[in-house]
């Protein structure tokens, strides 16, 4: 198993990756999966298979490289499958609506082609409300794969309580449409991301390059006015999302690092009195980005709660 820590690119003894090779080295650990609603990158990281698969939904406005610092970690107990939402990252970025309802058929489409039947769902940001939206079709009994357990992270679950950044806020005032190019610079990019971390523990200029050139990969930043319209849907369907992260029979576990600034720890409160048997770990001093902020503590408390949460 390869340290969480490290990046997923070969490097010698002094060198440090680039934000060109960490996306290289991230890029080769996946395939395209060819959908009908675009190709969808997906990273399949083989582990154990005592215990269930987990399937990673990541957040807005980045991708699943979020997850690179920790992945090989949570594999050394169990096969771990995560993947680019359509419109993120190395993933196919049509011009077009994105709803919550097509992410979540993304994920499906997902799981049916890895041949996951039984998963543990783990989340963050927006993935929190794609995830609602599979539970409330498992509820349903429409999903197509078994929900054993969920974890989920820093997001906003319940999107009254969310304080939105001065660029998130921008970018819902605009049209639904794809932007003009030059509108979105890497470095305003680069710095709200990083401020979205707690101050101490933000994302190095290799890792925020890295980000930015997945984010603009094909162009996508230019899609962000498209892919935030989630803040909006989340408003108008909050019971069907966060009332089946409430309601659904899997066990729950939360992961939150208590300084975010967006996705406010005070929604850990609300959630835990709606859903009192849930297992609670917060994360002091940790902002938005828990699993890239602090990786290796992520790591381990993330295992241990799964763990925990389905044998």
């Amino acid at each position: 198993m390869s340290d969480p820590t490290t990046p997923a690119t070969p490097t010698g003894p002094q060198h440090q990756a680039t934000g060109r090779e960490l996306v290289d080295g991230w890029r080769s650990r996946g395939r395209l999966l060819e959908t009908d609603v675009g190709r969808i990158f997906c990273v399949d990281v083989p582990g154990p298979d005592e215990l269930p698969p987990a399937l990673v939904l990541h957040g807005f406005p980045s991708n699943s490289f979020d997850w690179h610092r920790v992945v090989d970690h949570l594999a050394s107990e169990r096969r771990v499958v995560l993947f680019d939402f359509l419109g993120y990252g190395l993933s196919a970025k049509p011009d077009r609506p994105y709803s919550m309802r097509l992410q979540a058929d993304v994920a499906a489409r997902v799981a049916a082609a890895h041949g996951l039947e039984r998963v543990v769902l783990v989340s963050h940001d927006m993935g929190d409300t794609v995830g609602g939206e599979l539970l409330a079709r498992d509820l349903e009994g429409i999903l197509g794969f078994e929900v054993v357990a969920r974890l989920v992270t820093n997001g906003s679950i319940y999107i009254e309580m969310a304080q939105l950044t001065a660029g998130q806020q921008l970018l819902l005032s605009l049209p639904d449409e794809r932007l003009p190019d030059g509108l979105v610079s890497a470095d305003g990019y680069c710095n709200g991301l990083a401020e979205t971390c707690a101050a101490a523990h933000r994302p190095s200029a290799a890792e925020l390059e890295a980000h930015w050139l997945l984010q603009s990969h094909e162009a996508g930043h230019r899609l962000l006015p498209r892919l935030i319209r989630y803040v909006e849907e989340r408003r108008r369907e909050e019971r069907r999302f966060t009332g089946a992260i409430e309601s659904h029979p899997a066990p729950l576990g939360v992961l939150w690092g208590t300084d975010d600034p967006v996705a406010v720890i005070g929604m850990v409160d609300v959630l835990h009195a709606a859903r009192p048997d849930a297992t609670v770990v917060r994360l002091e001093g940790i902002g938005h980005y828990p699993m890239m902020e602090a990786p290796e503590l992520f790591a381990a408390e993330a295992a241990a709660l799964l763990r925990a949460l389905a044998r």
